[in-house]
This record gives C-alpha cells, sequence and structure tokens, in this order.
C-alpha cells in the first residue's frame, strides 16, 4: 500500500516513556538485572479502602452504562471539599468542576478546544510530552519556556517577547515540576496571570504531584487572586493514590473554560468509569494516614538516592516535592549517553533529559519509584562506573 499518513506525525518526536520501556523490556531479554529509575509509575499498591469502594461500585448494576457528563455529582462535590480543604479554594461541583480520564487525557484535549491554526502555546522545556505532542495535532505552534538552573528551574516569563505574547493562546504551566521537581511560589502565579490578562491567554496548571512534597505543601494556582478568572488546574489520582491504572482525575477552575473542555472531550470518549470514580471518592474523603505513609516513604528515598549521589561526584539540587530528582551529566557526556552506560554498564534505567525537550539536554532524570534496597544496589552499581 501507498498510503500518506498524517504530516502531523512526522512532526512528533518518538513518545520518550514508551521508548524507555522497549529499552527496559531488551535489556531484561537479554538477562541483565534492570533497576529502573525510568518511567514515574509508583511501585506503591493502591490503599486497599480506595479497592474495597471500588469493588462495590462495580457489583452495582447502575455503574455498568455509559458515564457520560462531567462525572457524577457526587465526585465532583468530593473534589470541591477536597480542594476547599488542601488549598483554601472554592470551587461550584456543577460548572467549576470535571472528571477526566486522568490528567493526561484532560490536558491532551484541551488544545483542540483553545487553538486554532497556528496560535501560540507556551511550554516548560524540558516537560511533559503531552503539551508539545498535543499542540502539533492541534495545528497549534509550541513555544519552549527553558527551565534554566538560574531561575529555579522555573520559566522565565519576562523573557517571553511581546510579540509571542501577542499570539500566544494557552500557557501551561507544571508545579511541582515533572521533570526538574521545581515549586512555583504565589508571586510567580501572580506573574502569569497578569500576563494572561493582558494579552488574554490561559493558564492550564499541570498539578498531577501536589501531594508529593517533602517539608513545605506547594500551594495550588488557584489559590492566587485572579486565576479563576484566567485559567484552570489539573489535578490526578495516580499518584497521590497509586491509582495510575485506573485513569482518573479532574480539571477546575474558570467555568467557561471548563465547559468548553468538557465539551470538547464528549466528542473523544464517554467518560469515566464510575466504578473508578467511586473509588476516586473514597480516596478523597476517606483516611488520609495512606498519603503521609507514602511522603515518608519517598522521603527516606530521596535522602538515599541523594546522598549516594552526591558521594559519588553527581551534581543537582535536593527535590522539594515530586518523585523525581534532575541530575546533571558528567562533563563530556549527553543525556542519551549517560543513559545508555548506565544501562549497559550498571544495568539502570534512567531518562535522559533530552527526551524531555531540547533544554533537557545535560540531565537526567531519576524516579523515586525504587524501593531503598534497590536503591542501594543501585549506588553500589554507580560506584563501580567511570567517567
Amino acid at each position: 500500500m501507498n498510503l500518506k499518513f498524517s504530516r502531523r506525525l512526522a512532526k512528533l518526536p518518538p513518545y520518550p516513556f514508551a521508548e524507555i520501556n522497549r529499552r527496559k523490556k531488551k535489556a531484561i531479554a537479554e538477562g541483565k538485572d534492570i533497576i529502573s529509575f525510568g518511567v514515574g509509575d509508583p511501585d506503591l499498591p493502591t490503599p486497599p479502602h480506595i479497592i474495597q469502594a471500588a469493588c462495590a461500585a462495580l457489583q452495582n448494576q447502575k455503574f455498568h452504562h455509559y458515564p457520560f457528563d462531567a462525572g457524577l455529582i457526587e465526585f465532583r462535590k468530593a473534589v470541591s471539599q477536597w480542594v476547599a480543604s488542601r488549598f483554601n479554594v472554592s470551587l461550584n461541583p456543577d460548572t467549576q468542576v470535571r472528571a477526566c480520564i486522568g490528567s493526561k487525557d484532560g490536558i491532551s484535549h484541551a488544545h483542540f478546544a483553545l487553538l486554532n491554526l497556528g496560535d501560540v502555546v507556551l511550554l516548560p522545556d524540558p516537560g511533559y510530552p503531552v503539551y508539545f505532542t498535543s499542540t502539533i495535532f492541534a495545528d497549534g505552534k509550541p513555544y519552549a519556556l527553558p527551565l534554566k538552573e538560574k531561575n529555579y528551574f522555573l520559566p522565565d516569563l519576562e523573557a517571553v517577547s511581546k510579540s509571542v505574547l501577542q499570539k500566544t493562546k494557552i500557557l501551561f504551566l507544571n508545579s511541582p515540576s515533572n521533570p526538574t521537581s521545581a515549586v512555583a511560589d504565589g508571586s510567580f502565579f501572580e506573574k502569569a496571570v497578569w500576563l494572561a490578562k493582558k494579552y488574554n491567554f490561559v493558564i492550564l496548571h499541570d498539578a498531577a504531584y501536589s501531594e508529593i512534597y517533602f517539608e513545605k505543601a506547594p500551594i495550588s494556582f488557584l489559590s492566587v487572586p485572579g486565576a479563576a478568572d484566567v485559567g484552570v488546574e489539573y489535578h490526578s489520582l495516580s499518584k497521590t493514590f497509586n491509582m495510575t491504572g485506573w485513569r482518573i482525575g479532574w480539571f477546575c477552575g474558570n467555568a467557561e473554560i471548563v465547559e468548553v473542555l468538557g465539551k470538547t472531550k464528549e466528542n473523544f470518549d464517554s467518560g469515566v468509569f464510575e466504578a473508578i470514580q467511586m473509588g476516586g471518592i473514597e480516596a478523597l474523603t476517606g483516611p488520609k494516614d495512606c498519603v503521609e505513609k507514602m511522603r515518608k516513604i519517598y522521603k527516606e528515598r530521596r535522602d538515599l538516592l541523594c546522598k549516594g549521589l552526591r558521594n559519588l561526584g553527581w551534581k543537582f539540587r535536593i527535590p522539594e516535592a515530586s518523585f523525581y530528582v534532575w541530575v546533571e551529566t558528567f562533563k563530556g557526556y549527553s543525556s542519551n549517553k549517560t543513559v545508555e552506560k548506565l544501562i549497559d554498564e550498571a544495568s539502570l534505567m534512567t531518562i535522559p533529559g533530552s527526551a524531555l525537550g531540547k533544554h533537557g539536554e545535560g540531565f537526567i532524570r531519576f524516579a523515586l519509584t525504587v524501593p531503598k534496597d534497590r536503591i542501594q544496589t543501585a549506588l553500589e552499581r554507580l560506584a563501580k562506573v567511570h567517567w
């Protein structure tokens, strides 16, 4: 067959996490004992009380039909109550909250609701690949906001020219950041809101890692005055409650934006399976000791890995939040060469920073989704690698 595929596909790089997973499987097939710090998929199980709530819902016939709509009102009320308790932000569950099939689903479809041909999307680089790929799919123009150490790995919004801002339709923000672990404060969000109002663009804030923190709890974008006038925030149960495979999250904020994003999603899917929403309700309204325990485990892993890496001469900032450690490569080694060397000589899997954007070159990402005994083994292997 002589098929001509979409030109958009030619503009896309390989999806990095799928490529890393293929590389991991190949190494395992070769008999290597791989310790994977790659894809950020929690190794901890979903808490039992959440599983029990979903299992009970599975037995209820009323949840066996198309979900449709914005999500169960009970789920949206649970979201509103959780957001109010956690961030002191008031939301109307009827108009300002909508369930999505994980935050990736909500983020990836937003472009189709908001962009016209050639509209500019400001996105953090390095960053979650979906910001970029969905911009291409929707015929938008991605504009990279470099995340540099001198700016504490936050985008320098003042460096964006007026001519670019005038063409901007979406600004993506991500705090805590994947992959850099950077956390934005109120003054940063206030600056972003001011720009959005001045140049009439929408802010989409990805807060998927808001509950993985070690000292100070990150704030919500929506807690800043005026934020709900210009944007929405995405949350996910994936990382907070170890529910990556369940595929459930939500977006919330400006009612008009929530409505148009929801209208777009209705043309792509039929909503979140309601039995899973019942599990989500239990997660948001049930006991939170499981979340405290999770944070303690990740902190212990962070401290062990960071101490070991420091002793071996690696340079990085100690992460305040998320479960990632963003580490500089050694002189003379690119991100890809570093990752290849770690696989070949230490059977360790990491993510090359360049896979997350061109400004990620010179770094690799470790995910803390590895038990402490395996982290210790990894450090012992790293000690034998010569640079």
